[in-house]
């Protein structure tokens, strides 16, 4: 081998040893080669064959190479796409959780796997905060049964893929790309997550036959600048403070629409500021509690005149409880084979705690738990889209979910503390890992 590459590559570089009698015998080869008019029509029409043989293949070539490069697909893929997507009890509806490894997805995948409904996960585990807390909930998931393909919402050839593998009777969408004041450093990434894989989404589930039931996260933030309290799904929602706000809303205008035209079931769920055991770290209570942990300082903003902010937080068991039930009462879409049979449900609901809490009343009960005083920084906040208050009005919830959070705040956090304690191994009066 290493003689071949001594013959292939000069000694010296820059300078290369030309053997002139046998560059002088190539040169009459190709003298006669092409001497002859004849001759050259014949390169010419070989050239041209050879080109129009390659345009006419280079769509195979590229479908191939899309195929190998994929992380999806082959026999043994889509037998455990199947076999997590297949109901563990009778009637049990089939589910494709979007944002599987998520927190909240995660959650909802566990709760629906635990009761025996068919759970297939789907989520690109993208770097928006560390990416193996999601890998963690990943193989919680599978302890249960619960396969989550990696992959993105937007990639519809991925999603046509699933939909033939598996037959779902519902999807449960959410996927998103979360947090209000990111939005201002990657504003395409919300594009791309909350508006442009929805539709992909929706394509899907519109060409589906049968055509699935879907649920999805909205948000509260969709209420934007409003300042009737509590927030009614009723109220105007035509004032985002925020990019993330305006996709959320962008979201529910779509969803509406494809269910207009093809007849898809529609179910909106406004998630009102959702916390607990296996959590995102960009949430305020999550960073607070590590930086109170690492004698660190933390950033407690206040409104205009002073005024703390309040948020109407939410446990997540509530919210998987609202999440389930939205589900299960979700009426069949009408349409099949993207062509719209009769009207079908379409509905927006508040999920919240209906108990805003300040939050410095919030790092209070971190105090508590944690046994350890904050040292708080506390400043006027920034124009950034945050909104100073929310709360949430439940009644519609209560009426068709039979929706009814159960879990205050203290009682929450305490939980969420003690997870976090044992997650990250922190021991009393040690260091946090």
């Amino acid at each position: 081998m290493r003689a071949m590459e001594d013959g292939m590559f000069p000694s010296t570089p820059g300078k290369v040893k030309v053997d002139r009698a046998a560059h002088t015998a190539v040169q009459r080869q190709l003298h006669r080669c092409f001497a002859s008019t004849t001759t050259m029509f014949l390169w010419a029409l070989f050239l041209v064959a050879l080109t129009a043989s390659y345009l006419s293949f280079q769509p195979f070539v590229d479908t191939g190479s899309r195929f190998l490069s994929a992380s999806w697909g082959g026999i043994q893929w889509e037998h455990q796409v199947r076999a997590s997507a297949l109901p563990r009890r009778p009637g049990a509806p089939s589910v494709l959780v979007t944002g599987a490894a998520g927190f909240v997805g995660s959650h909802v995948s566990l709760a629906l796997a635990r009761r025996g409904d068919g759970v297939l996960g789907l989520d690109n585990y993208n770097s928006y905060y560390d990416p193996s807390l999601k890998h963690a909930r990943r193989l919680r998931l599978a302890e249960h049964g619960v396969l989550v393909v990696e992959g993105d919402v937007a990639d519809a050839g991925l999603l046509a893929k699933l939909f033939d593998v598996a037959a779902f009777t519902h999807v449960m969408h959410l996927a998103a790309q979360a947090g209000v004041r990111y939005a201002m450093e990657n504003p395409a990434s919300y594009v791309h997550s909350n508006v442009a894989a929805l539709v992909v989404l929706l394509e899907a589930c519109k060409d589906a036959d049968p055509q699935p039931a879907v649920v999805w996260a909205s948000s509260s933030s969709v209420y934007g600048l409003n300042d009737q309290v509590p927030f009614a799904e009723s109220d105007r929602t035509d004032r985002p403070a925020s990019i993330y706000a305006a996709t959320k809303k962008a979201g529910e205008e779509i969803t509406h629409t494809y269910n207009h035209i093809y007849g898809l079931s529609t179910t909106g769920l406004r998630f009102f500021t959702v916390y607990g055991p296996w959590g995102r770290p960009d949430m305020a209570y999550f960073s607070f509690t590590r930086n109170i942990l690492q004698g660190k300082p933390i950033t407690v903003y206040r409104g205009k005149d002073e005024a703390d902010l309040a948020r109407d937080f939410t446990y997540i068991d509530d919210i998987v409880k609202g999440c389930v039930a939205a589900l299960d009462t979700a009426g069949p879409s009408t349409g099949n084979g993207g062509r719209k049979r009769g009207p079908a449900p379409y509905r927006i609901y508040n999920l919240g705690n209906t108990q805003p809490v300040t939050v410095p009343g919030l790092v209070g009960i971190l105090e508590e738990h944690l046994q350890l005083k904050a040292k708080r920084n506390v400043v006027e906040m920034p124009g950034n889209g945050d909104v100073p208050f929310t709360h949430a009005n439940i009644s519609m919830a209560q009426r068709d979910l039979g929706y009814k959070p159960s879990t205050d705040l203290n009682t929450g956090l305490r939980k969420f503390v003690r997870w976090y304690l044992s997650y990250y191994g922190y021991q009393r009066g040690g260091k946090n890992v």
